[in-house]
């Protein structure tokens, strides 16, 4: 009787803790934002559909993965959004001028998985749409330390993509556990895993893994089949680690 009732609690607990998580890692176990409460923010879309996440650096600059993008596409960038269908909000929809994905980057290992996108505009910045600062000097993250994530991904396994901006509570793992997880995917020195009852998973890829007011990682790849679970903890570019490379072409890229 008692094996009977297990398993029955534990099939009405499998909606809640089965999740999908895939390279372009939505936010499961998470909660929907304060409108506007993070206006870095930004939707990158094509053909009015959204594909990944983004954060403005600047006022001409957007950062996201480089696997956000497919060779060729056009992306648009939606800056000062909260619920996608809403039209009448104050979003701005702006076209991408060019592309700068890392020269190294690896489809297939997602090594270097980041990209800046110069817009065809400068954003005019207010309390809707306003750029978050990023680490001035390369370093890690003090494991355990508190940070957050926001998109607008899935929200369960298989599950539709939320409207609404969502966003979890995470804490930064281990190096070395990470590593142990992962193996030759990981790369300490250029990327972190975070740990926590909400996460990432499809549709977050290229969002910011933010502590305090600073963006320290980029979302950009976990296991094909789970998210946000213990044993395959979802992997953040480190943006510490392209401070050049990023002050290189937001230099020169007129």
């Amino acid at each position: 009787m008692m094996t009977i009732i297990s398993l029955l609690l534990l099939t009405s607990l499998l909606p809640q803790l089965t999740f999908t998580a895939h390279v372009n890692v939505g936010i499961v176990n998470g909660r929907e934002v304060k409108p506007h409460s993070r206006p870095f923010m930004v939707s990158l879309q094509k053909d009015c559909k959204h594909v990944c996440g983004g954060f403005l650096i600047s006022d001409r600059f957007v950062m996201t993965a480089a696997h956000c993008r497919k060779k060729n596409e056009k992306l648009t960038a939606v800056v000062g959004a909260h619920d996608l269908e809403k039209i009448n909000e104050g979003s701005i929809r702006i076209g991408v001028k060019s592309y700068h994905g890392h020269p190294d980057f690896n489809n297939n290992t997602f090594q270097n998985d980041i990209m800046l996108l110069r817009l065809e505009k400068e954003v005019e910045q207010n309390e809707k749409v306003m750029k978050i600062s990023m680490p001035t000097q390369e370093g890690d993250i003090k494991p355990d330390s508190a940070c957050s994530v926001a998109g607008w991904g899935r929200l369960s396994l298989n599950g539709k993509e939320s409207k609404h901006l969502m966003e979890a509570d995470v804490r930064i793992m281990n190096n070395t556990e990470c590593k142990n997880k992962w193996k030759y995917m990981f790369s300490a020195s250029k990327m972190m895993c975070v740990y926590g009852h909400g996460g990432s998973c499809k549709g977050d890829g290229g969002g910011p893994l933010v502590c305090g007011d600073t963006a320290v990682g980029i979302t950009s790849f976990g296991d094909s089949k789970v998210c946000n679970r213990p044993d395959r903890p979802e992997v953040y570019i480190k943006i510490s680690a392209y401070h050049e490379w990023i002050c290189s072409i937001i230099a020169n890229v007129k």
